[in-house]
C-alpha cells in the first residue's frame, strides 16, 4: 500500500525541509511506498486550488503530515488545524514545531512591545505604523505545534537529523510505533568525564575546545569540565552518528562545539533550566556566571509557556 505524506512548513527557517531532502539514500528505499500530495517546498499545490478558484484552503487527506515550524500567527494556526483534520498521523518536524524553537524567545516580551521596537524603536529604521492590511494579525505569543493540534509523533532539532525522519517514516510505513529514547547527550558522548570542571570559571563559547584530533574521542575530556556551556545533560539524544571505528557522538561534539540544547528537554514536563543549574554546580561551575540564562537555558524551548514576559516591578 502507497501512504500518502503531506508536509507544511509554518514559522520556519525551512532548514528541516532541507534535512528531508538530505536523508539521501534510505530515502530511495522509501519514496516507492510514498506519495507527497502536498509540499510547499518541492511542489505547487495551493491552498485555495491552482488558480485560487476555491473559498476554503484545502490541504489534501494524508495518512501521515509532518508540520516544520511553530505557529507565530492566525494564518499558521489555520493551516495546523486544517493539517489536523486532514492527516491521520501528524509529526511535528524540528525543534520551532516541537517547542517554538528560536523563535519564542520573542516570548520574554509582550506583542505590543515587540511591534513598538521593529517599527519605532529601532535605530536603522524610519518609525512607521505597525503594518495590517492584508497580513495574518500576529498571535500573542508563538507557540508550539502540540499547543494549538494534537501531535503524535516528535523529531527534535535545529535541524533534525535526517536520519531520524527516514526512521520514522520506515516505522510508520511497517506499522510500528517511533519515539525517541528518553536519554540525554551526555548518555551518548563518548568524551571522558572525570566530573568536575578545570577551572572554576566558565570560559567564551568563542575560545577553542581542547580536541585530541586523530585520536580516540574519549582521550578529549568533556567540554563542559574544560570550562564550556555545554547543555548536554538536560538534552534528549537523538543527533549522534555512528563514526568511524564505533564511536557515536553527538552533532555538535563532532564539530568540536558544545551542546546548544537544540533536541529540547530529556523528558516531557522536565525544566532544562533548574537542571542545568544543578550540573553546573555539580562539577563545580558558578551558574551564576552563565549570560542572561533565563534566554540561554531556554534557548530552543521558549513555547509551551517556559518563556514569558516578566511583570514590571512597581
Amino acid at each position: 500500500m502507497v501512504a500518502k505524506v503531506a508536509e507544511e512548513w509554518l514559522n520556519i527557517c525551512g532548514g528541516c525541509e532541507v534535512s528531508i531532502l538530505d536523508i539521501g539514500e534510505p530515502l530511495l528505499d522509501v519514496l516507492p511506498s510514498l506519495e507527497f500530495v502536498h509540499i510547499p517546498v518541492l511542489m505547487d499545490h495551493k491552498y485555495f486550488g491552482q488558480t485560487g478558484e476555491n473559498e476554503k484552503l484545502e490541504i489534501p487527506d494524508a495518512d501521515v503530515g509532518i508540520i516544520s515550524g511553530g505557529i507565530r500567527n492566525e494564518k499558521e494556526k489555520h493551516v495546523a488545524e486544517e493539517m489536523r483534520k486532514k492527516c491521520k498521523t501528524l509529526i511535528a518536524l524540528g525543534s520551532c514545531a516541537c517547542y517554538g524553537g528560536i523563535p519564542a524567545m520573542a516570548n520574554m516580551w509582550q506583542l505590543s512591545d515587540i511591534y513598538e521596537k521593529v517599527f519605532r524603536g529601532s535605530k536603522t529604521t524610519e518609525p512607521a505604523d505597525t503594518p495590517k492590511e492584508n497580513l495574518p494579525p500576529l498571535l500573542e505569543s508563538v507557540l508550539a505545534l502540540d499547543e494549538v493540534v494534537k501531535v503524535d509523533i516528535y523529531i527534535p532539532g535545529c535541524p533534525t537529523n535526517p536520519a531520524l525522519i527516514a526512521e520514522a517514516l520506515t516505522s510508520l510505513l511497517a506499522g510500528k510505533p517511533f519515539t525517541l529514547p528518553e536519554r540525554s547527550v551526555c548518555d551518548e558522548c563518548p568524551l571522558k568525564r572525570e566530573k568536575k570542571a578545570s577551572g572554576g570559571t566558565l570560559k567564551r563559547p568563542t575560545e577553542a575546545v581542547d580536541v585530541k584530533v586523530g585520536q580516540p574521542w574519549e582521550n578529549t575530556r568533556c567540554y563542559m569540565e574544560q570550562g564550556f556551556l555545554c547543555l548536554g545533560p538536560v538534552t534528549r539524544s537523538g543527533c549522534a552518528s555512528i563514526e568511524s571505528g564505533g564511536a557515536k557522538v553527538p552533532r555538535c561534539i563532532k564539530g568540536h562545539m558544545t551542546c546548544r540544547g537544540c533536541f529540547g528537554p530529556i523528558r516531557k514536563g522536565a525544566n532544562p533550566l533548574v537542571d542545568m543549574m544543578s550540573a553546573l554546580s555539580s562539577i563545580g561551575l558558578d551558574a551564576k556566571q552563565v549570560m542572561d540564562r533565563r534566554a540561554m537555558l531556554n534557548r530552543y524551548i521558549g513555547a509551551q509557556k517556559r518563556l514569558k514576559p516578566i511583570p514590571e516591578k512597581k
